[in-house]
Order: structure tokens, then C-alpha cells, then sequence
């Protein structure tokens, strides 16, 4: 567990670094091929392989372009003017996105008052966090590119719940089917949005690397063995640890500072976020930088 959240929360450093050599759709791609490739590979390995029918391609497609092709692109997007701890308390926020949709859509049936008040709650720490009343808050579209990411990341874990589950697929066949096709989706992107001129340093390959293979493939392996021995309940714990460590690394690394109103913020968004989570049988399960799973 504590592996994974050094990977997930690292995530945000490492597109910080590979922003410096290129683009965020260039990172996007890189990123989305590399962990398709590690996944495929895991999936065939283990006897499986991937769906074949075109509704599930078609599902997993859409659910590919909320869940990874576009909040990948918009956290890179972000973090070319955001700070990369910044970046991590955003993307915490993306529980209270998952259950403001479920409750504008009637899908969420737990309503009790803590969860509601977690809603509210978290709500209120990103206000504080963007400060908009001030010079030195973070209303910015960098910041607001972050925000939307996590919203994005949401919106897909709706959409495969209500359309995706109940298919017969594995989490495996699920999360590598919607890399291979958010690969894909980025690669058409490219020649429109991705097209900047790429400086070849070790820094920026390194990190996209790094980021692909292990923030985003790798990832999910660790993922789902913490799922299978410890249940989803347990592998929640994740998401309160990535925020922490996408600050400590940017303060760490890159002399990123935070402001004791920013700390606060993030510390109001966690309370939040522990709230909503107050459900009987099962629980959301964060997935961070790497929001593929169906699990939550």
C-alpha cells in the first residue's frame, strides 16, 4: 500500500519534470502507450485477453476518454502553471465528484447527513485552497484544468458502473482495454494539439518513463493485489496518503512551497472526503493519477 502511494502520489512530480522537455499531449500519449503495453502484456500473461464485441470497446472507449485520455492531458495542462503538490490536493477531490453526480442522477442511494456534510464539506476546502478573494489564491485555468481532471476521473467511474459493470470483464480486461483506446484517442490528438517541438533531454524521458511503466502500469498491478488480499475498504487508505506525498515530493524536489491557508484546504478536503465515504458495505476506491479501475 505504501508502494502504490508512492507511485500514485509521485505522479504529479513526474509530469512536472516531463513538462520540461515536452508537451501535455505528448506526455498523455507516451504515458497511456507505455501503461497500455504493460497491462496488455499482464492481461495475456494471465490468461486472459481483450473484449472482442464492439459495445464493449464502445463503453470502454467513452469511459477511456473521462477516465484517462482527458484528465491526463488536463492535469499535465494544469501543472504547467500549478504547483505539483497543488495538483495532488485537487485530484483528491474527485470522491466528491463521484458523489455529487450519483446524487444529481439519483444513482447514489446512501443520503445520509455525514456523507452530505463531507459533500459540503470538501467542497468548502477547495474554495479555500483557490481563494478567489485574493491576489494570491489559485483561481487559475491551471488550477481549474486540475479541478476538472478529478471531476473527469468521476465521471467515468459513473459511467462504468451504470454501463460497464455486469459485462463479464475483468478489472484487468476493464483498465488495459481503456488505456489501449486512450492511447489511441491521444495519438489522433497529437497531430492537432501535440504537435510542439519535443527537447530530447534525460530529465523529461526519464519521468514520462517512469510515469507510464510504473505510475500508470505498475500501478494497477499493486492495485488490484491490495483489492484481492485486503478488500476495497482497506485499499481507500491510498487515497488519504497520495495528497501528502505529491506535496512532500514537490517541496522535496522541486522547492515547491505551500501556504498555511493551502494546508488547511487540503486538510478541510481529506475531512470531506472521509465523510463521504461513511457508507455500510462498500467504499470508493481512489485512483488517483491512474483513474482506470471499476472499483470504488
Amino acid at each position: 500500500m505504501g508502494v502504490l502511494a508512492l507511485l500514485w502520489g509521485s505522479s504529479f512530480l513526474w509530469i512536472k519534470i516531463a513538462l520540461t522537455g515536452l508537451s501535455p499531449v505528448q506526455i498523455t500519449l507516451t504515458r497511456t502507450t507505455l501503461g497500455a503495453l504493460v497491462l496488455v502484456a499482464l492481461v495475456y500473461w494471465s490468461k486472459q485477453r481483450l473484449p472482442r464485441d464492439k459495445a464493449s470497446w464502445l463503453h470502454l472507449g467513452l469511459a477511456a476518454f473521462f477516465g484517462a485520455a482527458l484528465p491526463f492531458a488536463l492535469f499535465a495542462l494544469g501543472e504547467q502553471t500549478v504547483d505539483s503538490g497543488v495538483a495532488g490536493v485537487l485530484n483528491s477531490t474527485t470522491p466528491l465528484w463521484a458523489l455529487g453526480i450519483g446524487l444529481v442522477l439519483g444513482t447514489e442511494r446512501q443520503r445520509n447527513p455525514a456523507r452530505i456534510v463531507g459533500l459540503v464539506l470538501g467542497f468548502a476546502g477547495v474554495l479555500l485552497i483557490f481563494a478567489p478573494w485574493q491576489q494570491a489564491g489559485l483561481a487559475s485555468w491551471g488550477a481549474l484544468a486540475c479541478l476538472a481532471a478529478a471531476a473527469s476521473y468521476a465521471v467515468s467511474y459513473t459511467y462504468i458502473g451504470r454501463m460497464v459493470s455486469g459485462r463479464g470483464l475483468t478489472p484487468m480486461q476493464i483498465s488495459s482495454t481503456q488505456l489501449v483506446a486512450a492511447a489511441g484517442m491521444t495519438a489522433v490528438a497529437v497531430p492537432i494539439a501535440g504537435s510542439q517541438p519535443v527537447h530530447l533531454s534525460w530529465p523529461p524521458l526519464v519521468a514520462v518513463a517512469i510515469l507510464g511503466v510504473f505510475g500508470t502500469g505498475v500501478a494497477f498491478v499493486l492495485n488490484y493485489r491490495i483489492l484481492e488480499d485486503e478488500g476495497a475498504t482497506s485499499a481507500t487508505t491510498v487515497g488519504y496518503l497520495l495528497p501528502v506525498v505529491s506535496v512532500s515530493l514537490g517541496a522535496l524536489f522541486l522547492g515547491e512551497a505551500l501556504n498555511l491557508r493551502i494546508v488547511i484546504g487540503m486538510v478541510v478536503v481529506l475531512v470531506g472526503v472521509a465523510l463521504t465515504r461513511k457508507q455500510p458495505a462498500t467504499a470508493f476506491v481512489p485512483v488517483a493519477a491512474v483513474p482506470v479501475t471499476t472499483l470504488k
